[in-house]
């Protein structure tokens, strides 16, 4: 099993490494949100340092747009997962011995570490942008932990609710759906603590929140808040568990 695994998953990797297009879009598009959204808004730095708790605005920003880059690592997983349905691929592997259960983690997994790709380039841009790294080992250990919780919740989530389906068009509408509604409604970008009362119950539930300020904790105050890393586990956990077994029923190859 564990071979059977391995192999999945690094075939996963291969594959974007394999295609430039892919990993230029993936790299590039976390770093323009950083660039063009954070150097907008840049000049209120001043203004809003009190509620921000820095100066920097992209200082602000970089836990949460790493974060949400964890979001949208998981359409990509079900793109290739549809892509191996409809190119005849997972039909060879499920006649095999291999579960459907070990198919979906290996597919999770493999999406979740093509997310953390973005981490390096995105730490030098910030550099590049003037955001101070002041961290230990062991805090930037976390801070990748925490995140890698994260793109394997939201990879789990994307390939449980597209793994019946072999239309190419249904990870982009899913995306779609999902992405702006738990971008906007989490401390990714701005404070929460400025959101209307609807709002403030979604954030306090959204794992885009958790993720978002832990990496501020670290970044800003030098701090670990082990609980938010445990509800980011639990979440990671959760998805992995309910994609498991929503995969073994109803992964359908054609």
């Amino acid at each position: 099993m564990r071979s059977q695994f391995w192999g999945l998953y690094v075939r996963e990797i291969l594959r974007t490494f394999r295609n430039p297009f892919v990993l230029l879009i993936t790299v590039v598009q976390p770093f323009m949100w950083l660039a063009f959204f954070g150097s907008g808004f840049g000049g209120f730095s001043s203004l809003l340092a009190p509620v921000l708790g820095t100066s920097n605005y992209i200082e602000f920003l970089l836990p949460g747009v790493l974060s949400t880059s964890m979001l949208s690592v998981g359409m990509f997983g079900s793109m290739s997962t549809i892509q191996d349905k409809r190119f005849g691929f997972m039909k060879r592997i499920l006649i095999t011995p291999t579960s459907k259960g070990l198919v979906f983690l290996a597919k999770a997994f493999g999406s979740a570490t093509r997310g953390l790709v973005q981490i390096p380039v995105m730490i030098a841009a910030a550099t590049a942008f003037g955001v101070p790294f002041d961290l230990t080992p062991l805090e930037w250990a976390v801070w990748v932990l925490a995140l890698l919780f994260i793109a394997v919740g939201f990879s789990s989530m994307f390939l449980a609710i597209t793994a019946s389906s072999t239309d190419w068009q249904t990870p982009g509408v899913v995306a779609n759906f999902i992405t702006m509604p738990l971008m906007f409604s989490s401390a990714a970008l701005y404070p929460s603590s400025s959101f209307p009362e609807w709002m403030k119950v979604i954030s306090t539930y959204n794992p885009i929140s958790y993720s978002a300020t832990f990496g501020r904790n670290l970044l800003l105050h030098g701090t670990i808040d082990w609980t938010l890393l445990g509800y980011m586990f639990v979440f990671a956990a959760a998805m992995s568990t309910i994609g498991w077994f929503v995969s073994s029923r109803w992964f359908r190859v054609e």
